[in-house]
Formats: C-alpha cells, structure tokens, sequence
C-alpha cells in the first residue's frame, strides 16, 4: 500500500517541489497550505489538498492525522510584531498536533546555525522548535538543517532594477554556503520515500560549495547582463531602513540584521565537514541563468 505524506507549507519554494516529487513517486500526498486556489495545481496532479492556517491546531491536526510521515515547517511572518511570539505560537500548534494526530515520523525544515542558542536572528526560532521535536516521545524525526537559501537573491531584484546595485547588511568577502531550495526538496523527499527513519537525526545541506556575496554578486550580474554589478554593504540603520520601506516589520528586520551579523562574525557555519552527502548539485551559476535571470526579466 501506498504511504501518505502530508506536507506543511505546500506551495513554498521546498513544499511545492517536495510534494510534486512525492507525487512522482506514487506517494499519497496530502498537500496543506494557506490558499486553497494556490494548491489547485497540486490537486490536479493528485494530490489530496487541504486548505487552513496554522493558526487553527484543529486544521493541522486532521492533515497530520492518519498520515504515515509529514514534512513540518514554519513560515515566516514578515510583518509579524514580534516575529520570536510568531514562531513560537506556530511550533507550539504543530507541535500539538502531531501529538494529537498520533504520527510517528516527520520530516523538519530547520536552519544552519539552529544548534546556536542565542544571536541568530529567526534561526533561533527554529532552534526552540527543534527542541520542542526532540520533546516529543517516540516521535521519529529527520531535521533538515540547509544552508543560506539562493532564493533570497530574488530579493534584490528590486533593488538591482532601480538603483543598480545589489546589497545587504553583510561584508563583501562574507563567505557562505548558499542551496537551491529545490534541492532541499530532493533531499527530503528520498527521506520521505523510504520511510526508514527512526531516532532523531540532523543532516545539514550545504549547496555546492561557499560563495562570497562580493562573488554572488558577480555571478547574478553576469546572468542579468550587468557584469559589473557592485555589491555595497549597507550600514545597520540603512539595511534595517530598507526592509521596513519594503513592508517588512520593525522587529522582523531588526531579526535579520540580527543573523546578518551573525554571518559576519562567522557565528553562523556548518558543524560538519563538507561530504557527498551534504553537498547538492545545483550551483549559483546555474540558478543564476534558470531562475534569476527570468523573474528579473519579468519584474
């Protein structure tokens, strides 16, 4: 018989990828998510939608419950209040849900850096939650800790279009490793395939190797036709001044700024060596050429 995997977070960069991969699989995929006109393409390709907030312990607990497996995520608020309350509210009701839908193995989108306790910004977030999954008795988890996503380059496009210049609170010569979300999805859905877990296991992804934002920059502008694009480091009050201009909450962007430092200080890295199994395939350039330079074009 065919497993069931519900996935938190459907039509996100990783949930949608994930899910459409476990389709392809012949997994029973019940797909949640906030919009149920923005999980439609998901329900003609199989999938078994539900349409609800975290918000509502109810809702997420009649996805969870009779599933085999689920892939468990908090997204962010970017114009939440205070963005700490948010996260934890929201890993407190999935939490609760998985304890009463009774299941038994999940899958966890975490962060590189969420080991660290203090001085990380949103990751510390997804440091309680992983510490509220490891709480659970008998629960199987597999906790996804991905390095600096690509996708928040697509942030700057704005930024690139009308002042030409791409920047943010880190120095140049910061050094990072950077992954395409969809590779994070590929990973997680071999897990999720197999249904082979047990225990509690954390497994960084680290993209195809580090890149300097000084370097990224170069890589994204030479996909745009602006190979001279120049990175400038904004100062804290400018970085913070920009994301606020651009919707983002006072507290939400004093929480990236918060994680931007962190990367500066080199507080935020890996834990393990680089390996085959944490290094994906998806390079800068490539995602650069595919997926970059179509949504500037487009913008």
């Amino acid at each position: 018989m065919n497993s069931i995997v519900t996935v938190i977070g459907a039509t996100g960069h990783i949930g949608g990828v994930l899910a459409e991969k476990l389709l392809a699989h012949r997994v029973k995929v019940r797909a949640a998510g906030r919009s149920k006109d923005k999980l439609a393409p998901l329900a003609r390709k199989g999938a078994e939608v539900f349409a609800g907030a975290l918000e509502d312990v109810d809702f997420v607990t009649t996805a969870l419950r009779g599933a085999d497996a689920a892939f468990l995520m908090i997204p962010p608020h970017y114009t939440a209040a205070d963005m700490r309350a948010d996260q934890r509210r929201l890993g407190a009701n999935l939490i609760e849900a998985v304890k009463a839908s009774g299941i038994q193995r999940v899958v966890v989108l975490s962060s590189l850096g969420a080991g660290l306790s203090a001085g990380t910004g949103p990751i510390l977030g997804l440091h309680e939650f992983e510490n509220a999954v490891r709480s659970v008795a008998e629960l199987a988890a597999v906790i996804l800790r991905p390095a600096y996503f690509m996708e928040n380059h697509l942030g700057a496009i704005g930024l690139i279009k009308h002042a030409g210049i791409y920047g943010s609170a880190m120095r140049p010569d910061t050094r990072l490793p950077m992954v395409a979300t969809r590779d994070i999805a590929s990973i997680a859905a071999e897990v999720l395939k197999a249904l082979t877990f047990t225990g509690i296991t954390v497994r960084e992804i680290l993209g195809p190797r580090d890149y300097s934002m000084q370097e990224a920059t170069s890589i994204l502008g030479a996909a745009i036709g602006k190979p001279d694009l120049s990175y400038v480091q904004f100062s804290d009050v400018d970085f913070k001044k920009g994301l606020e201009g651009a919707g983002i909450s006072a507290d939400v962007a004093s929480n990236f700024l918060e994680m931007n430092v962190a990367f500066n200080a080199g507080t935020i890295q890996n834990t393990a060596q680089r390996s085959a199994a944490n290094t994906t395939a998806t390079t800068l350039e490539h995602f650069a050429r595919e997926v970059f330079a179509p949504l500037f074009q487009q913008a």
